[in-house]
């Protein structure tokens, strides 16, 4: 199975060269097919130059420009657009996720589900200086929306996840500018009745650069989009609900939580927060 990797970055110069070099051998030493791809939005340092520089090398590196409106969800929604793997994950271009995380994925969107979501506040997990206001802003956010959705999974907002390619396609069309496509993605995919399975990953906070991030910027984009996809889990009647197509259907999980051997390679179990359809 390919992988696509889309890698939205903004002035990220001095942290996508490392980023990409550790994704490569990570995923070369695995054996697994992918193609990472770039997309920079409106960068005014080196990114460009320092992504460029690895295409010569690596036919799976791709740069592309976002060259409309910047904004995170644009970004990744251009990488989106273009992606040819049977399954994508999105990475934060600072370094912040693991290389053996994304494997972990890989494995999960192959074998078991639809979908592949990391909690970094499981046992299992490790999160690296996290800055205290904004762990405290997102597990209240988190809290909000599992009790508006009624889900036990934790860790909602966090960008790095994985999808089949067809759960993109069936989560269209896709709404947020800005970081609140974080939400948008993972809650329409839960809503919409695709599988997923959640396992503990490790995050660490970026070494070099600023976040791109802003809370107080947010907090109004995020309810929209949450509020939007609640409005259709409550109103819609299954309106845009999964196709049954074969192709879709073929993906199970056992009820127990039970990995497949080849995931069982990067851990020995799952949290509480098992698979779900």
């Amino acid at each position: 199975m390919k992988l696509s990797i889309v890698i939205p970055a903004r002035n990220e110069a001095a942290n996508i060269g490392e980023t990409l070099d550790k994704l490569c051998r990570r995923l070369a030493q695995e054996g697994i097919c992918y193609e990472l791809i770039v997309v920079d939005d409106g960068s005014t340092d080196a990114t460009q130059q320092e992504v460029e520089a690895r295409c010569g090398n690596d036919s799976g590196i791709r740069l592309v420009c976002n060259t409309g409106k910047h904004g995170f969800g644009r970004a990744v929604r251009r990488g989106l657009d273009v992606f040819t793997g049977a399954a994508v994950v999105i990475v934060m271009g600072d370094g912040s996720d693991d290389p053996d995380d994304v494997v972990k994925y890989y494995y999960i969107l192959r074998d078991n589900a639809d979908c592949a979501f990391g909690s970094r506040f499981v046992h299992g997990s490790r999160v690296q200086d996290y800055p205290r206001f904004k762990l405290i802003v997102n597990r209240l956010a988190n809290l909000f929306i599992r009790l508006l959705f009624g889900l036990r999974y934790t860790d909602i907002t966090n960008a790095f996840k994985g999808y089949r390619a067809y759960v993109i396609t069936g989560c269209q069309p896709l709404l947020s500018p800005h970081f609140n496509l974080t939400v948008e993605i993972p809650l329409k995919a839960i809503v919409r009745g695709y599988s997923y399975a959640v396992v503990p990953i490790s995050w660490c906070n970026r070494k070099l650069g600023q976040s791109n991030f802003g809370i107080q910027e947010m907090g109004g984009r995020y309810l929209y989009i949450v509020l939007n996809v609640w409005l259709e889990k409550m109103l819609t009647k299954g309106d845009y609900h999964r196709p049954n197509s074969d192709e879709e259907t073929s993906v199970s999980w056992p009820a127990t939580g039970t990995l497949s051997p080849s995931v069982e390679r990067f851990q020995n179990g799952i949290s509480d927060e098992n698979t779900t359809r």
